[in-house]
């Protein structure tokens, strides 16, 4: 009940046009959301700043999960933000907490960035980057429906898998496309928000729109008998077999014959 009052406070607070957006609600996944507000950075520059909240269903009794994203600062500093959010959120355990978030880097953006950076890229931050280690590897298999501006698209998972250090494979068979993704599972969850935020296709008119019709087949925990990723790889398969073929080496043939063929039928 908390959760839902708090919702409707923040939709009432952010009621500017792009202001506020749900994303994704669950009973067993709980709240996704994004905010789109303005912080004071160095030398009294606004700086656009997109946060999106993932409220799980213990939340407020457990941290919310928070990506930072912003054209107008590097991956380190976006991750910076991210940490010191993440450390006030400590301090607001079990009272509904976003709003004193958002006020928070409203107010002190501009101290974050003048602390040193701790990354070594100075790339512009257009992506939500982790910063919680996870040491317990998790599998993930995705399903597209359709991939109209393929070349761009591909171009965008890859950079996506590489910049949250995820590895597995994209995969094409005939109609059917497939995502196979493993890494830290709160990688994966970040990936999940990219993939349905971002404006990574077009639609029948060749508008940039959102993945719309993505759907998570699978997640589990890495088993002894799966094969660990190397790299993040794009294939395309001639048959069904060849398919198969790459889950079993992979060690996940009981997930190939339990997802994957009714996708065929």
């Amino acid at each position: 009940m908390k959760e839902f009052e708090e919702l409707l406070a923040l939709a009432a607070i952010f009621c500017g046009p792009e202001e506020w957006e749900v994303l994704s609600r669950s009973e067993t996944d709980g709240t996704v959301f994004r905010i789109h507000t303005k912080a004071g950075g160095l030398m009294d520059v606004d700086v656009p700043l997109e946060l999106v909240f993932h409220l799980p269903v213990t939340y407020p009794l457990c941290l919310p999960g928070i990506s930072v994203n912003s054209e107008h600062l590097t991956r380190a500093q976006c991750a910076t933000v991210k940490e010191k959010l993440l450390e006030q959120a400590e301090n607001l355990l079990s009272e509904p907490m976003i709003h004193e978030l958002v006020l928070w880097v409203q107010q002190n953006l501009r101290h974050v960035l003048n602390q040193p950076e701790t990354g070594s890229s100075s790339e512009k931050c257009t992506f939500p980057l982790s910063t919680t280690v996870d040491d317990e590897l998790w599998v993930t298999l995705l399903h597209l429906d359709h991939m109209r501006a393929k070349t761009k698209y591909i171009k965008t998972v890859e950079k996506w898998t590489s910049d949250l250090r995820l590895t597995g494979r994209l995969m094409f068979m005939g109609k059917i496309i497939l995502i196979l993704l493993q890494g830290g599972r709160n990688n994966i969850k970040e990936y999940l928000i990219l993939q349905k935020t971002s404006k990574v296709d077009v639609d029948s008119s060749g508008k940039k729109c959102r993945e719309k019709m993505i759907s998570v087949l699978f997640e589990t925990k890495v088993q002894m008998e799966h094969k660990r990723f190397l790299a993040f790889e794009v294939k395309e398969y001639s048959s069904l077999d060849e398919l198969q073929k790459e889950f079993e080496t992979a060690g996940l043939k009981n997930l190939y014959s339990e997802f994957v063929l009714g996708l065929v039928k």
